[in-house]
């Protein structure tokens, strides 16, 4: 395989860990405001826009582009499960520890690529997913063993962690189910098709919604969501799991709790409580160890 393509999908998962971690410190501040479906179709409907008119820029929309479309309606409806749920656990659940829930989704994603890909994972990755998964755990917990031993785990967590279920399935998938697209059609396609399950079962909400009393900074997350942690994140992400294993794609989600932290302090100043740092250590651990060149 091109090592200049499994590089480009190393830094695509890197900018992709980033953006991600934006989504979870503005989201918690815009999650109480609207139903997490409605605000998902708005997103997606922006989304859909700067993705479509990328895609009709660079390559146009052929005829075999559009085979299959049940490929882009099972995808959509990952995503559309995955970011509906995120925000209707980031009602209650905390940023940094809905981040960490984020980072059980490589476990998952190894076990998912196996059936789908029979992608092998080795013991060496099996030992960084088992630490990633440990260092998740303490800070989903707060760093309190008592409360991990209880497994007293929050509701916003578990709702979350369905949600990354989802998301863990849909990495394998992308390679499974793509047949030649360009990625940005691809995009496109799986954007449009959320768009229209989105849009569907929001409807509701949508039309009771009073638009007039939202603060600004809600149209501006809504923004960065759509544009940054949306279009951007869903091309990244499609680019990398075309070149590298759905497990190290998924590794760079253990980035994700320590990016949280310093958008955290950026926007309040605030760091969690030092014991909890120790399981973030864990999940830097697992990314270094599922990155390791094994040769």
């Amino acid at each position: 395989m091109d090592n200049t393509n499994i590089k480009r999908g190393h830094l695509a998962m890197l900018l992709f860990s980033i953006l991600i971690a934006g989504s979870f410190s503005f989201g918690a501040r815009v999650a109480n405001l609207m139903e997490p479906t409605a605000m998902m179709a708005i997103r997606f409907v922006i989304a859909g826009v700067v993705v479509g008119s990328l895609a009709a820029m660079r390559t146009g929309f052929k005829r075999e582009y559009t085979k299959a479309p049940w490929r882009y309606v099972v995808l959509g409806g990952l995503f559309a499960i995955y970011f509906s749920l995120m925000f209707e656990g980031l009602k209650t659940a905390s940023p940094v520890s809905s981040a960490a829930v984020f980072t059980l989704t490589p476990i998952m994603s190894a076990i998912f690529g196996y059936f789908i890909l029979r992608q092998i994972t080795t013991l060496w990755m099996a030992l960084a997913l088992a630490i990633g998964a440990a260092g998740a755990l303490w800070v989903i917990f707060g760093g309190d063993l008592n409360a991990l031993i209880a497994f007293d785990i929050g509701r916003g967590e578990t709702i979350f962690f369905v949600g990354c279920i989802a998301h863990a399935l849909y990495t394998p998938l992308v390679r499974r189910l793509n047949r030649g697209e360009p990625t940005v059609i691809f995009t496109f396609g799986m954007i449009l098709a959320a768009t229209i399950i989105l849009l569907a079962l929001g409807a509701p909400d949508l039309v009771t919604t009073d638009w007039g009393i939202l603060p600004w900074y809600f149209w501006a997350t809504l923004f960065y969501l759509a544009v940054c942690a949306s279009s951007m994140t869903f091309f990244l992400l499609q680019f990398a799991a075309m070149y590298l294993p759905s497990a190290k794609v998924m590794a760079y989600t253990y980035l994700t709790p320590s990016w949280v932290i310093l958008w955290e302090l950026v926007l309040t100043g605030t760091v969690p409580p030092a014991l909890m740092l120790l399981g973030v250590a864990a999940t830097i651990v697992a990314l270094v160890m599922l990155l390791r060149n094994e040769g």
